[in-house]
């Protein structure tokens, strides 16, 4: 217990310490609402007194109006809580959704292959909109009712103290049982929360797949499994809303008792000559108000199960810490041969305009799981599923090879030969398990960085990548081509986009730059998404390109804009070109062929070309597209 209070402190800390201002604000609201609710009946306590005095109706009138006015300034004061408090709610709630989400964004690919999108989306939304009501006003309320539970059992303990107590060992009994019942549904809630994120994820990943589950017949499969999923959130929250219930009611049989104890004793006293009839007002009112803070404190209970299951789900989310370090520092650096500088040395700067040297030495690597199909998709989105445990199947071995700058490398290989994975790691999408990858603008006797050692935003800053799958979103044209940033002046992206031959395409938008493209492409050609592709990174102005045959599948005329595009993209860059056609490899200075993640062959073009007993002549003449498969 001493754990999980000290978790909700350290989250009001956090997202509403520096909100303070309005915190107070709404605090002064909701206790000036409090003492006029105390107020409220002992002006009607005067006024039925009055009354039965004799008094003259003006002075009533008096305090009857002092009742509406006071009544009034309530509501007012309610209405004021209210707002503020959703205010607060969604200001503190969305700090922590930016958290949340910068956090998974920063999180490695061996997380995000265990996570579906829409069971992220769960977690950062759906967990976190359970704790507005904790952030606005759960600690305010708890506090306010507590004091409203005093105020009310004081003014009784004034009128009689046989009535006070009688009423506040009803109002003890409560809280305890409160007390002991808080953390009843909290596993059950965690349950509920989990099935929810299930729900989301499955119509996440079916939802994008609706053309492929339609043409292949699989909408009866995929209704299955919606049913199924949603029978288990339906089974998770009716246990979480029956362990609530047994709470509530417990509290409330005993509330309920409250009303009618104080109607007795009032009654009993009235008929005693000890009290007024206006006093028996009040003592059955305060008695009635007594239900008002226990079963508010019953509800704020209840949401407090609710946000212990979501604050422990997204501590574990904070928790979880990336395979990946971005050390954020300069790098060490590696001697590439005997006129180089010791590995102590500070490395030299990387110049912008330098072509990059790429080296791996000894490198293997192995997904955890069933390593799936590598398709040009598949390298686009880094998927491969890693779940954290078991056993790792190896997909790389050793590999060792080095491209100075400005050289081209041909890539070729099966599928499953590890191309894409090579290419992951280029990017730290994942790290080795052994040896090392080094960068750098390395020239004789120069020296190379090893990647773990630089900023992750520099690296990949200075690598690109195209390949046939293009991620286009649902916002405007120059925010598609520069990621959202908005350091890009709008003449260098008219110019890229003229210079590859988009200006007809963009000349027939209507509203230029600003055009909001559809989610995913639509309304755009294959070639032209392909060519916003390489608008894209010559914005990046990267100094090692990768390029996954981005011109396959297109029509002759754009291939050919394709080509020239890569032409103009690889010119003095380094580039790594994952090849399936003979035509892409002839631009490759040099051409490396893997199998089974080992080099079966690397070394110049022209040589391997000429020399029939190589792999590669081999492939020319077999032909890429019939071997590669």
């Amino acid at each position: 217990m001493k754990e999980t209070l000290s978790q909700y402190r350290e989250l009001l800390a956090r997202y509403l310490g520096p909100r303070w201002l309005r915190a107070a604000w709404l605090a002064l609201l909701i206790l000036g609402g409090i003492l006029l609710q105390l107020a409220n009946p002992q002006i009607v306590r005067q006024f039925i007194d009055t009354a039965q005095s004799g008094a003259v109706p003006g002075y009533l009138l008096k305090i009857a109006l002092t009742f509406i006015g006071v009544a009034l300034t309530q509501q007012v004061a309610s209405v004021l809580a209210a707002y503020g408090s959703e205010n607060l709610g969604w200001i503190t709630t969305n700090a922590l959704r930016e958290d949340l989400a910068q956090h998974c964004l920063s999180l490695d690919m061996t997380f995000h292959n265990a996570h579906t999108p829409g069971e992220m989306i769960e977690r950062i939304d759906g967990d976190v909109n359970s704790l507005a009501s904790f952030f606005s006003q759960f600690v305010l309320q708890v506090v306010a009712n507590a004091l409203l539970l005093a105020g009310v059992l004081a003014v009784l303990l004034y009128l009689d103290w046989r009535l006070g107590l009688a009423l506040g060992g009803f109002a003890l009994l409560a809280l305890v049982v409160l007390g002991k019942s808080r953390n009843i549904a909290v596993p059950h809630f965690q349950g509920e929360r989990q099935a929810a994120a299930d729900l989301f994820g499955f119509l996440e990943e079916r939802l994008a797949g609706t053309e492929d589950i339609r043409a292949n017949g699989a909408i009866a499969y995929v209704m299955r499994g919606f049913y199924r999923l949603n029978r288990a959130w339906m089974q998770k929250a009716l246990k979480a809303g029956l362990m609530v219930n047994v709470m509530t009611n417990a509290v409330a049989t005993l509330v309920l008792l409250g009303p009618v104890v104080a109607l007795a004793v009032g009654g009993y006293l009235y008929l005693r000559g000890s009290v007024t009839m206006g006093t028996v007002y009040v003592i059955f009112r305060y008695g009635s108000m007594l239900a008002m803070p226990i079963n508010l404190l019953t509800q704020q209970m209840q949401d407090l199960q609710r946000v212990g299951a979501s604050v422990g789900r997204i501590r574990a989310m904070l928790s979880t810490e990336s395979r990946i370090r971005d050390v954020g520092r300069a790098a060490p650096s590696v001697s590439l041969g005997p006129g180089g500088q010791s590995p102590d040395s500070p490395r030299s700067g990387w110049g912008r305009g330098q072509a990059l040297a790429v080296e791996f030495r000894n490198v293997s690597f192995g997904y955890v799981g069933t390593l799936p199909h590598e398709s040009s998709q598949d390298q686009a989105q880094g998927v491969a599923p890693s779940a954290p445990g078991g056993p790792k199947e190896m997909v790389l071995h050793g590999l060792s090879f080095h491209l100075a700058p400005g050289q081209i490398l041909g890539l070729l290989g099966r599928t499953g030969s590890g191309k894409s994975t090579l290419v992951r790691l280029l990017f730290r999408f994942y790290d080795p398990d052994s040896g090392c990858i080094l960068l750098g603008p390395a020239e004789d006797g120069e020296r190379l960085s090893d990647i773990r050692h630089l900023p992750l935003a520099e690296l990949r800053q200075r690598v690109g990548m195209v390949t046939q799958e293009i991620q286009l979103f649902h916002a405007t044209v120059r925010d598609n081509l520069t990621f959202f940033a908005p350091a890009e002046h709008d003449e260098r992206i008219l110019q890229v986009i003229r210079e590859l031959g988009l200006g007809k395409w963009y000349d027939s938008l209507p509203e230029g730059l600003d055009t909001v493209l559809e989610s995913g492409g639509g309304g755009l050609s294959a070639g032209e998404a392909q060519l916003l592709a390489f608008v894209r990174v010559f914005l990046q102005d990267p100094r090692l390109v990768i390029l996954d045959e981005a011109s396959a599948r297109l029509d002759p005329a754009t291939e050919g804009l394709i080509e020239r595009a890569v032409d103009r993209l690889t010119a003095n860059r380094t580039a790594i070109i994952i090849a399936h056609r003979l035509g892409t490899v002839q631009r490759a200075d040099e051409i490396m062929i893997l199998e089974d993640g080992r080099t079966c062959e690397h070394g110049p073009r022209v040589a391997l070309a000429a020399d029939p007993a190589s792999r590669f002549a081999g492939l020319l003449r077999t032909g890429l597209e019939e071997v590669l498969v």
